[in-house]
Order: C-alpha cells, then sequence, then structure tokens
C-alpha cells in the first residue's frame, strides 16, 4: 500500500471504526487515483473490489436500453462503492462511474467480506450506510418525479459539494443532464437561472457555488431529507 494513507481519515466510514478493525484494514488499503469518466463496473460485471472515495465523487447510474442514463445515488467522503460485495449479490443492474476525480482507497472485496461475516461495528456501520443509500436512492425518485429542475440542480450541486468538500466542481451541462435524466437544455436553462441570482457561476465545464444559503433555500427539501437521514443513521455511536 502506498505510504500516503491520509485519505483514510478523509473517509467518513473508515474514521467511524474502532481502532481494532481499522488496523485489520489498513495493510490491505489500496490508495488510487479516479479520473472523471473512469467506469469502476457496469451492469452485471462481477465486482472484485470496493472503493472508499476520499476526495473523489462516484455516480450509479441506471442505464436504459435506449443508452439514455439517470443517477439513481452519488458516493463520497461518506460512504464507498460496492455494496453487492458485502451484501452476497457481487454485481448490480448499475454503473459506476467517476463524476468528479480525485483519491480513493481501494479494498480487495474478500478481504471486505470476510471482516463484514465477522459481525461487530464494520458489519453495524455498512448496514447503516446501506439504508442511508438506499434512502438517497428512493428520494431521489420522488424528487425526479416531484420537482422542477432548478429545485433539482440546486439540490445536485449541493450534494456534490457536500461529497468533494469544494466550491469549484468541475462538471459538464452535457454529464449534469445525464445523471439528472433530462435535456440539456433544461440544465441550460437552470444554470442560467441560479447563475443570474448569484447563487452560481457557469463557465465551460466548470461550475462555482458562490451562495450556497441561497442555493439551500432554492433546493428542494429532498436534500435535506437525505442529508439528515445520513446524520440521523452514521452518527457517532454514544458509549
Amino acid at each position: 500500500m502506498s505510504d500516503d494513507i491520509s485519505g483514510a481519515i478523509v473517509n467518513q466510514l473508515l474514521a467511524a471504526l474502532p481502532s481494532e478493525d481499522y488496523q485489520r484494514l489498513v495493510s490491505h488499503l489500496e490508495y488510487v487515483y479516479l479520473t472523471s469518466g473512469e467506469v469502476l463496473w457496469e451492469p452485471g460485471e462481477k465486482m472484485t473490489e470496493v472503493y472508499f472515495p476520499t476526495l473523489a465523487m462516484i455516480s450509479l447510474v441506471s442505464i436504459m436500453e435506449n443508452g439514455s442514463t439517470t443517477e439513481i445515488s452519488l458516493v463520497g467522503k461518506e460512504g464507498l462503492v460496492g455494496l453487492p460485495v458485502f451484501l452476497g449479490g457481487n454485481s448490480t443492474t448499475s454503473r459506476a462511474i467517476v463524476q468528479i476525480e480525485g483519491t480513493a482507497l481501494k479494498l480487495n472485496g474478500n478481504i471486505l467480506k470476510s471482516e463484514f461475516d465477522k459481525g461487530g461495528e464494520l458489519q453495524r456501520l455498512l448496514l447503516l450506510y446501506t439504508q442511508a443509500l438506499l434512502t438517497q436512492a428512493s428520494q431521489n425518485a420522488a424528487c425526479n418525479r416531484q420537482h422542477n429542475i432548478e429545485e433539482r440542480l440546486a439540490r445536485w450541486l449541493l450534494t456534490t459539494q457536500d461529497c468533494v468538500m469544494k466550491n469549484e466542481l468541475h462538471l459538464t451541462q452535457e454529464f449534469i443532464s445525464q445523471m439528472l435524466g433530462t435535456r440539456r437544455s433544461g440544465v441550460t436553462v437552470a444554470a442560467g437561472t441560479l447563475q443570474r441570482a448569484g447563487m452560481i457561476c457557469y463557465t465551460r465545464g466548470k461550475i462555482s457555488i458562490l451562495d450556497r444559503e441561497a442555493l439551500n433555500a432554492t433546493a428542494c427539501e429532498c436534500y435535506r431529507v437525505i442529508k439528515n437521514e445520513y446524520t440521523r443513521l452514521l452518527k457517532p455511536k454514544q458509549t
């Protein structure tokens, strides 16, 4: 493993592990850099590794027969990518694609499954994280049906910023439209509205968040529902 393991403390799941549990994993963690657009696996592909993002952000997306895509959920420093590995399914119907490049910690899936099967705090945390991710996916489905594109875009930008801890996000409108499952023209109009209101500044391939408070006020309630559920489920265990 690389000597640079400082990213481990950034990933909230790893940071929440008791020292004894973390020490059993640390020698198996590999520090990797994930590039934007990199596909970690395709639908139906067997997963042999899991990723704990530290600065990267990864989207799990559904792909239709006509090639159109919609984001199911996204994963940043709060979690991991590869739930089917420890749940036993070993594959999924979604694609995992790196949305924002950055660092992550990679772990052999067999090692994680073995540790999960021992029970204890690691198993408890992973099951709670699974529930939180399911909440995100179900809320996103409702959001896509009930809320307008400006509310959804504001919610999505806030969530993205939470994942990578940056005010500048290197994203194209084409990519955002694919994640939101809407037309690019709709994203262009919504981004223009947010920009004129002073919430963001958009230039080709980059969105800068200027007024997070106003963006939060514009976002639909889904942002707060998901954020509150993650906080509730993954808060530090009381001793």
